[in-house]
């Protein structure tokens, strides 16, 4: 891997109860699909994005910035991705 594709960036929680079970179970479910590896970070804490529990550890509440990188082939999209559901607040319509 010479050239291993990676893309770093970060996103705010816009959801009112911030990133819980609900959307953080459809990032997973979203990005589950990719074959990079994708790490979140946020308040000290970096986690595999496609675990669940590891994202419900990072505890990030509405207005928290989380890091996002993705290493691998398909990094592009799947941080195009994650930076899309975010905005969407992860599909949860309260």
């Amino acid at each position: 891997m010479l050239h291993e594709n990676r893309k770093k960036g970060s996103f705010v929680v816009l959801n009112e109860k911030g990133l819980h079970t609900r959307p953080a179970t459809e990032l997973v479910k979203a990005i589950s699909k990719y074959k990079s590896n994708i790490t979140l970070s946020y308040g000290g804490l970096s986690v595999n994005a496609k675990s669940l529990l590891g994202i419900l550890m990072l505890a990030a509440c509405r207005g928290a910035r989380v890091k996002v990188e993705v290493t691998g082939d398909d990094a592009e999209a799947c941080y195009d991705e994650i930076l899309k559901l975010s905005k969407k607040k992860f599909m949860m319509h309260y």
